[in-house]
């Protein structure tokens, strides 16, 4: 029970990755504020976090909203007087080539996985920076590393979160507060299983472990980077991905 008496924001909690995050640290100990867009399915991430022994609670949140993004921060404070954790994992994808990308693919996956993570950390520091502690992880993509072709949106969301994590890891480091990101590879989650059997095997032969990794894998290793063991660890990247990056 390393998170024991913590409380984590983990947002796009209502499924895949994000819900697996969400279960993780409340099976350490941390009850977790479920942000997503879908209130049905931010309840139902909430309720297995409750029954796992901590408290769970959802919150319909848009995460490009900063009026949205502050209320439902006000809201946490106001349950659980103190924020310790937060995951930005709020993500989408308008895959296309891109010269057919219309401006509002790009605008919308931007928006979403880049400001989102933006709003949401300039939003919950400020209540860390007067605990002077808190551990704030982003999930990017191995392919915000190494690009992807039809994801050139997504991609730049992604090396944009990179980046965004090494500077407000240096800007928040004086104040106890860590900041790194995870870059999973293909993990095995609703988006990828629509995907194609030819690209499913592509993906494989470009995996030296040759499986997709699982949302715990993510989860785990996010898990570590909030507990006190990470604690010299900031602005770091940390590949979860099979081996698909070795960087």
């Amino acid at each position: 029970m390393k998170l024991k008496d913590q409380v984590a924001i983990v947002t796009g909690a209502g499924r895949g990755i994000g819900r697996a995050i969400a279960l993780q640290l409340a099976g350490q100990g941390a009850s977790v504020a479920c942000w997503d867009m879908d209130p049905e399915l931010a309840g139902e991430t909430a309720a297995l976090v409750s029954r796992s022994g901590p408290e769970g609670a959802a919150y319909q949140v848009d995460v490009t909203d900063p009026e949205a993004v502050q209320a439902a921060a006000d809201a946490v404070l106001e349950r659980c007087s103190r924020i310790d954790i937060l995951v930005n994992n709020a993500g989408i994808t308008r895959d296309n080539v891109l010269v057919r990308m219309t401006p509002e693919q790009w605008d919308q996956v931007l928006d979403v996985n880049l400001k989102g993570a933006y709003l949401c950390t300039r939003t919950v520091a400020r209540s860390m920076m007067k605990q002077r502690r808190g551990r704030i992880v982003n999930v990017a993509s191995v392919v915000g590393r190494m690009g992807n072709a039809g994801q050139a949106n997504y991609c730049a969301s992604k090396a944009g979160l990179i980046g965004l994590t090494k500077s407000v890891a240096r800007e928040l480091a004086a104040r106890g507060i860590t900041v790194n990101a995870v870059a999973p590879g293909a993990i095995a989650t609703e988006m990828t299983r629509e995907l194609s059997e030819k690209i499913k095997d592509a993906f494989l032969q470009s995996i030296p472990l040759a499986r997709f990794g699982e949302p715990e894998d993510v989860a785990r290793v996010i898990a570590f980077l909030v507990s006190e063991d990470a604690g010299y660890i900031t602005g770091q990247v940390v590949n979860v991905d099979g081996g698909m990056l070795m960087s």
